[in-house]
């Protein structure tokens, strides 16, 4: 393939800057109105605006020259230039790879202390393919309908391969709930709905024993290795470091309340500070623990506990929780079951998301 260089001028006959709208003046409406920007490709609102409505089949730059191609009509703010053609009709897939060459031009040469200005981008050049000297569409027409089915391919594969792969780790075979786990999800709907006497009161340190608080060891003196090292927050679920000190530690299978009264379940070793309780549960059923940590959870991130209040080990003793029932003891065997069948319920979730995802892309791209 032959390339030659053509000026954005040559290609665009119309070549214009949108205009000021602040903020404050823009009123709801239906029409997209585009500003500097990549997020939402550059969409800020829609508005109602009576402003200039640039036709569909067009090419937007910002002042950082971001580039996108749209297919709709839209408004635009003073930092966005617009280009399209009244003399030649390029098609979606033409104007697609336009926009697609335009962006490789301007890539890293405008910033805030070096804006683009549709009026000083005349005689900027952009690459294209070629035949007898002149822009090769002929190619670009055959070209971008299959780099775009590949691309689908290429996303559906990937999420195809993500499924798989996580439903390989978890065991799974698919995301149908059997006949048991079905019932378990409608029973535990109806307890929670309508009849609460199913669920009764458990304090802590009688299900499990005390709970062991961990120790401080100070940022500095911590020995970079493997061993999860908890802390309070929410970040990466409370680990904030991977360390190599001699420290106690917690087995997998049991549940964390930080200082905040946040718990969280643990599948794995670690280590902790002593802002960190440790529940254990290490005897329960996996799913069983995860449903445990889940009415902890419910029961001490209740807002009490803050910086001034802190929640300790002492705390979880104390902290009630409510759980299935059967025959006056906690129902392990059905928490257990349920949380399978919510994992079930969750992850076929997202597979129909990524799913709806896919298909809009394919139609959004390839049509």
């Amino acid at each position: 393939m032959k390339w030659g260089a053509f000026s954005f001028g040559r290609m665009f006959n119309r070549i214009a800057q949108g205009h000021r709208l602040k903020k404050e003046d823009q009123t709801s409406g239906d029409l997209p109105f585009v500003m500097a920007g990549i997020t939402n490709t550059g969409v800020v609102n829609y508005v109602s605006n009576l402003i200039e409505r640039f036709p569909a089949n067009s090419i937007t730059v910002d002042i950082f020259g971001n580039t996108f191609y749209r297919d709709y009509v839209f408004g635009a703010g003073d930092d966005t230039g617009v280009y399209w053609s009244t003399e030649k009709h390029y098609s979606k897939a033409v104007m697609l790879f336009l926009a697609a060459a335009m962006r490789k031009s301007l890539e890293g040469q405008f910033d805030y202390g070096k804006k683009l200005r549709s009026s000083q981008s005349l005689n900027l050049k952009m690459m294209l393919p070629v035949k007898n000297g002149e822009p090769d569409f002929a190619f670009i027409e055959k070209f971008i309908p299959e780099f775009m089915r590949q691309l689908v391919t290429g996303v559906e594969h990937e999420h195809v391969e993500k499924v798989n792969a996580y439903l390989a780790v978890t065991g799974l075979k698919d995301c149908t709930l059997t006949a048991e786990e079905q019932k378990a999800v409608d029973d535990y709907t109806h307890v929670v709905r309508m009849d609460r006497t199913k669920l009764e009161a458990f304090r802590l340190e009688t299900l499990f024993g005390m709970a062991t608080r961990g120790k401080r060891l100070k940022s500095a003196d911590r020995i970079p290795g493997s061993l999860p090292f908890v802390t309070a927050g929410e970040k990466e679920e409370g680990v904030s470091a991977f360390i190599g000190n001699d420290v106690t530690v917690f087995p997998e299978n049991t549940t964390t309340i930080d200082m905040f009264g946040s718990a969280k379940y643990r599948n794995y070793a670690y280590g902790a500070d002593d802002h960190v309780a440790v529940v254990h549960t290490e005897n329960l059923p996996k799913n069983a623990a995860i449903f445990v940590t889940a009415a902890i959870h419910k029961a001490s991130y209740t807002g009490k506990f803050d910086y001034g209040r802190n929640f300790y080990a002492k705390d979880a003793d104390d902290l009630v929780i409510s759980l299935p029932v059967k025959d006056g003891e906690p129902n392990y065997d059905f928490m257990a079951l349920l949380i399978a069948a919510i994992q079930k319920l969750v992850i076929k979730d997202v597979i129909l998301f990524a799913e709806r995802r896919i298909a809009a892309y394919r139609k959004a791209i390839c049509s």
